[in-house]
């Protein structure tokens, strides 16, 4: 990744801190860009009058806001950098910064996948949509995706998304891909996305069945993860940083699953869990963990409410229960399991266990909306 070739459009912080006369600004970035933090400080403090403090906590995305340690430090302004604006209030002033890269990988590595995913998407289109001559079973078998829903399809468009530094070069792409053939949307999710084409790993929520695969622009395997164990679909992506194009495979996928399926096996006698409550603003699905607690006494087990604003293996682990079910951030869960010497499910996951749901009707990946 080259810095330098990030913009993190300054000006507009630096006018948003002379007009406002902004004495003391917290600085918040996510962990790749801190490297980059001093440089901006010296930039921010040379052309305003404000001192700036760097949020140096783990910052995860725009739902791990700071609030009330900045305001105990009488912090007047936040700027919080790299991601974009949620649903969410967090009772400071913030200003939210876009950072984009300026990359423009080819197009030619990616066609394959997408070309051989098209093909997957148009043979479920045509076998949902054509007189069904089999068995049921066979059926039902025909139309599950790739997390064993039954999913049948209404077109095989391309869903072109990624994550939010690279959201900009999505109309170039877009009319890139349809001038070698391909029928691209640009998906529009929820409250919780800012911008069309955004994907969080929380979120997925621009989804709908008109579309039969995806291409994703961006980096690394976390947000693919998210969005294959969403909606099922095949995924290709293609890496802006480096031009290298791939596909999450299924592999991965059944690898993920079958370790889920584990911890629902190994909480089977559980009798304790302890349900994970994030303080953090974006996360605190207070609701969601009652109502698993009040599932669990319905079932004739205990359920203590956690209440944490990081949550860690060496926060949570010496606690004398049999299993935790997570309601904070949702990859929590499905990322760190291993860190964790008990099960660490997700509220779908303890729904399972219970015997509320049934895993053969497919995994529902856990989301904040």
């Amino acid at each position: 990744m080259d810095l330098n070739r990030h913009d993190f459009q300054l000006e507009e912080l630096v006018e948003k801190i002379r007009t406002g006369d902004h004495r003391l600004v917290a600085l918040q970035l996510p962990e790749g860009l801190k490297i980059q933090a001093l440089e901006m400080i010296d930039t921010l403090e040379s052309e305003t009058d404000a001192k700036v403090i760097i949020a140096a906590d783990p910052c995860y995305g725009a739902c791990d806001l700071v609030h009330h340690k900045m305001q105990m430090m009488r912090v007047d302004l936040v700027a919080h950098m790299g991601h974009s604006q949620m649903n969410i209030d967090s009772g400071m002033e913030t200003q939210f910064i876009n950072v984009t890269y300026d990359g423009d990988p080819e197009l030619a590595p990616v066609i394959p996948f997408l070309e051989e995913h098209r093909t997957v998407a148009q043979e479920k289109l045509a076998e949902s949509q054509g007189p069904i001559e089999i068995g049921e079973d066979e059926a039902k078998g025909r139309f599950l995706d790739a997390v064993g829903r039954i999913a049948p399809l209404t077109d095989a468009k391309l869903g072109l998304v990624g994550s939010i530094q690279h959201l900009h070069l999505l109309p170039d792409f877009k009319k890139r891909l349809e001038e070698v053939g391909f029928e691209v949307v640009i998906p529009t999710g929820g409250k919780r996305l800012t911008f069309p084409g955004q994907v969080l790993g929380c979120n997925y929520s621009g989804d709908d069945d008109s579309i039969g695969h995806y291409l994703f622009l961006g980096s690394g395997d976390f947000h693919p993860h998210g969005l294959v164990l969403h909606t099922g679909k095949p995924l290709a992506t293609l890496d802006p940083y480096t031009g290298d194009a791939g596909e999450m495979s299924l592999e991965k996928i059944e690898r993920i699953l079958r370790q889920r399926f584990g911890l629902i096996i190994a909480s089977d006698k559980a009798e304790s869990f302890g349900i994970l409550i994030g303080e953090k603003p974006g996360q605190m699905r207070r609701g969601v963990a009652l109502r698993l607690k009040r599932l669990l006494e319905k079932h004739g087990k205990k359920g203590y409410l956690l209440a944490l604003e990081h949550v860690g293996p060496e926060l949570i682990d010496f606690y004398p229960v049999d299993a935790f079910v997570n309601t904070a951030c949702p990859r929590i869960a499905i990322d760190d399991s291993t860190r964790y010497a008990k099960p660490l499910l997700t509220p779908f996951e303890l729904e399972v266990v219970l015997g509320e749901k049934q895993w053969e009707e497919g995994y529902h990946f856990d989301e904040i909306p």
